[in-house]
């Protein structure tokens, strides 16, 4: 089974990562599809979400913006992180994801790689 997280904020892929009102969790198991809606533990700071979603099970994570200090988190967890994701509803992100159709906004990952140290955000 698959657990794939998505940030929302305002019904949408949040921008960042870290900065969301809730995570949509889809739990795929052979293409069935449930969904639940989960909020972050208060007081979380943003390194530990990495490792308080691995604790929930979830195996992929897609994200518009993350910090590039996070990414190797993510890494160390085995949690498959998809970055810069355009920004749309979670319906249309978990279809696209099902479906082998998610594409990153390269300048997105330019801006994450080559902005490393400038990057204050998670």
């Amino acid at each position: 089974m698959r657990r794939v997280a998505i940030p929302v904020t305002n019904h949408l892929l949040s921008e960042y990562f870290g900065e969301c009102s809730h995570y949509e969790i889809f739990e795929i198991n052979r293409e069935i599809l449930n969904r639940k809606q989960m909020e972050a533990p208060a007081g979380t700071i943003m390194a530990e979400l990495p490792d308080w979603l691995e604790k929930q099970g979830i195996t992929d994570v897609i994200t518009y913006k993350v910090n590039a200090k996070i990414i190797s988190l993510f890494a160390s967890k085995k949690v498959n992180l998809f970055v810069g994701i355009p920004m749309n509803s979670p319906d249309t992100l978990i279809d696209d994801y099902l479906h082998g159709r998610l594409e990153s906004n390269k300048k997105i990952i330019e801006e994450i790689t080559h902005n490393e140290h400038k990057t204050t955000r998670i």
